[in-house]
């Protein structure tokens, strides 16, 4: 179970590195990259250079994630016959019996003036 939660954190950190990475990526509207102005890897790399890089950054990131979700749903522990719902509903004390109103709850009560 231990290495769901290892997964599951991998998971978590590729979609956070993910963001920027898109984000970045020149599109026809120029971006998060065409804001940079002055000072962006386009002018350390080159205008190609640098789509380049983000575009594989992209595609292997992506790729880690979906590979990371494939290998989290066979981590799932399937010996589990309840749910954590089921387990913490059968742990709490059974209800007591309803309260039964005075006069044992038949008699119908007047509309006070």
């Amino acid at each position: 179970m231990i290495g769901y939660y290892i997964v599951i954190g991998l998971i978590t950190f590729i979609a956070i590195l993910l963001i920027p990475v898109v984000l970045l990526q020149s599109s026809k509207g120029e971006g998060l990259a065409g804001i940079a102005g002055g000072f962006g890897g386009a002018q350390i790399l080159g205008v190609r250079r640098t789509a380049d890089i983000l575009s594989k950054t992209t595609t292997v990131l992506a790729t880690i994630f979906l590979l990371l979700c494939l290998l989290a749903n066979f981590l799932i522990d399937r010996n589990q016959t309840e749910s954590i719902i089921q387990e913490r509903a059968s742990q709490q004390a059974p209800a007591s019996a309803p309260l039964v109103p005075p006069g044992g709850g038949n008699t119908p009560q007047s509309p006070s003036p």
